[in-house]
């Protein structure tokens, strides 16, 4: 039974889906390495003229709920892997991220639904990581045979919100997981809290220990993302990087970051630091010519 508040909500969100009201936004993830832009992760947006702005945490379970999550599956799925091929043709070959319902894995043709989706739209498989948040993880264990099938097809799989559910180190074990996202609940004050600081590093070695890609999500300082690029984390996300972009944004950004990378994590490009060293030799050329050159007589 539909709770009394929710109907209008449900009846908006159902006439936004149906009408192509709903829109995606892209929050880029980096390498802490080098910096470089690794994948983007689609964000379904739903912006209503009487609701306003609608969070997905309120609109997601409504549509589980009601049955209205495969059809907003396989739009999103559509709308970011079209994106993709226009981010391709201009040049950004990247990976992308997109969030997935646990309720969508009771299908069991859904691993072929998203393989036909990727070869209908020329996107390759490997280029796709489905998401999917840690407190799903409980009864995802009992459809290890659905998650294992994108596997096979190339597509990984990112066990999101890592430490703020249910799942069990036998679970995690046993999923066929490529990816492990770290919630931003531990690194709000893993600066100043040893013991945050030693869960976040544990989340990381758990992660490569088991054949993973560790990532952060929320990171908002540069203190931040220095420790994890410390502590040996392999990708960040958050709004110190970029907040959830529109798609034709994503090209400026890129060169934007760029730019900004060496001086967040110190880095001097060897072009730069060798024009530093040929400037301050020749101003120490000039200082010594200047104290060596015999002074001006007075005619």
């Amino acid at each position: 039974m539909i709770a009394a508040a929710d109907i209008g909500m449900l009846d908006g969100f159902e006439r936004a889906l149906i009408n192509n009201r709903l829109h995606l936004a892209y929050q880029p993830k980096i390498s802490l390495t080098d910096g470089k832009l690794k994948r983007v992760e689609a964000l379904v947006r739903w912006d209503d003229p009487v609701l306003g702005s609608v969070p997905p945490s309120r609109f997601v379970p409504l549509a589980e709920r009601n049955g209205l999550i495969d059809p907003l599956t396989q739009w999103g799925l559509r709308c970011a892997l079209r994106q993709w091929r226009e981010w391709h043709a201009a040049g950004i070959d990247i990976c992308l991220a997109f969030n997935i319902s646990a309720v969508s894995l009771d299908q069991l043709d859904f691993p072929d639904l998203v393989e036909r989706l990727c070869r209908a739209l020329e996107v390759p498989t490997e280029r796709l990581v489905l998401e999917l948040t840690e407190g799903a993880t409980q009864p995802l264990i009992k459809l290890m045979d659905t998650l294992t099938r994108f596997r096979i097809k190339g597509i990984g799989l990112a066990i999101d919100d890592f430490g703020t559910g249910y799942s069990t180190l036998m679970q995690l074990r046993q999923l066929p997981f490529t990816e492990l996202k770290i919630d931003r609940f531990f690194l709000t004050d893993m600066i100043a809290s040893a013991d945050s600081r030693l869960i976040v590093k544990t989340m990381i070695d758990l992660a490569h220990g088991l054949g993973l890609t560790a990532t952060a999500e929320g990171v908002e300082t540069e203190e931040q993302l220095l420790l994890l690029r410390e502590l040996g984390c392999d990708v960040a996300q958050g709004y110190l990087i970029a907040t959830p972009l529109a798609p034709e944004a994503l090209g400026d950004w890129y060169r934007a970051w760029r730019q900004r990378w060496p001086a967040l994590v110190g880095d001097v490009p060897p072009e730069a630091e060798q024009a530093s060293a040929t400037h301050a030799a020749r101003r120490s050329r000039s200082a010594t010519t200047h104290r060596l050159r015999p002074p001006r007589l007075a005619s």
